[in-house]
């Protein structure tokens, strides 16, 4: 098969393009070649950028086509309407932040997403160029649910019966810049007493980035088409029980000290940055942890065991460089928000 991904060098993508190459797919990328530029290779490259011109794309053909980091609907729309024409399936990764809050417990495929007027679909689709590190990106920082919402529908109209949705929330794994989950291996493999945080026995849902990778990966080989949810695991894990492998796993002294909600709220600890897979408004967010993915799991999605997560997850990122940036509470933060963890307790 020949396939043809839309990013492709960053976390997600290099996971798809392992897997595609694993199973003796020929893979071209096209990016702007700013990240990750020589690995692969053997891989075909084309560079260009989505946000300005498709053109370095014409005149080729692929059996299909993943679109890993389409974002504004505009941008959708035209890589949708350029490779209609060349491909016969196309996949686009979508979230779960489609679906509107408070998403209930349980929610499926089926649930209503993110609803425009006509009005407001023409003034989302309008926006062409967005920076999430400009000073004008706090406007849209709450738009990203709408933006992914209307990028499907977009899609789906250029797209009729060769289009698979794959809506997704946390992922995980080697290659996590993003320092969620990895922020809690690295921290629990430190030792010593661990700050964590909320309710011990609230939910939590992700999926390493390989199962969700080889997973794509065969339903495009077998032409699958429609929207699926996908994260895991395929039993309730709590964050307690979530640290707790992470501890037996790594075989670290690490000792879990749970601090309340209020006491961070209080404390201005800032959510997923500071502390990762924490939000203060934790009844709000359960049913983003508990995501219906019954679907995609009675087509053939697997996952791997959480301890092997875990450690591939440790020693990648004891090879991610000594100054690399990374999100978590410092050290010194750390510290001084459980000295007056204690003190409020006394």
């Amino acid at each position: 098969m020949k396939l043809l991904i839309l990013g492709g060098t960053m976390f997600v993508g290099r996971h798809l393009l392992e897997t595609a190459l694993a199973r003796g797919h020929e893979v071209t990328l096209f990016n702007r070649g700013q990240h990750n530029a020589d690995l692969y290779p053997e891989v075909e490259k084309i560079r260009g950028d989505r946000n300005v011109d498709l053109a370095p794309l014409r005149g080729r053909r692929w059996d299909a086509a993943i679109d890993t980091s389409g974002y504004l609907p505009y941008h959708v729309r035209a890589s949708a309407k350029l490779l209609s024409e060349v491909v016969e399936h196309y996949t686009y990764i979508s979230t779960f932040n489609v679906y509107p809050e408070p998403i209930m417990p349980g929610i499926d495929e089926e649930a209503p997403t993110l609803s425009f007027t006509p009005e407001q679909a023409q003034a989302l689709e309008a926006i062409k160029v967005f920076d999430p590190n400009s000073p004008e990106a706090r406007q849209f920082r709450g738009l990203y649910g709408s933006f992914k919402a209307l990028s499907e529908q977009v899609a789906r109209e250029v797209l009729p019966g060769r289009l698979l949705i794959v809506r997704a929330g946390l992922i995980v794994g080697p290659y996590d810049y993003h320092d969620s989950f990895t922020y809690w291996v690295h921290r629990i493999a430190q030792g010593k007493q661990v700050l964590a945080p909320g309710r011990p026995s609230r939910p939590v849902q992700f999926i390493d980035a390989r199962d969700l990778a080889g997973w794509i990966i065969r339903l495009i080989e077998a032409r699958k088409t429609g929207t699926y949810n996908t994260t895991g695991p395929d039993y309730v894990l709590t964050m307690q029980a979530f640290l707790e492998e992470c501890v037996n796993t790594i075989g670290s002294n690490a000792r879990l000290i749970w601090v309340g909600s209020q006491f961070l709220v209080d404390e201005k600890v800032v959510p997923t940055y500071e502390l990762p897979m924490w939000h203060p408004n934790e009844s709000a967010m359960i049913g983003l942890a508990s995501i219906n993915c019954r679907k995609a799991i009675a087509n053939g999605l697997t996952f791997h065991a959480l301890r092997d997560t875990i450690q591939d997850t440790l020693e990648w990122d004891a090879s991610r460089p000594p100054d690399a940036e990374r999100r978590g509470l410092t050290p010194e933060r750390e510290a001084q928000l459980l000295r007056d963890w204690y003190n409020q307790a006394w």
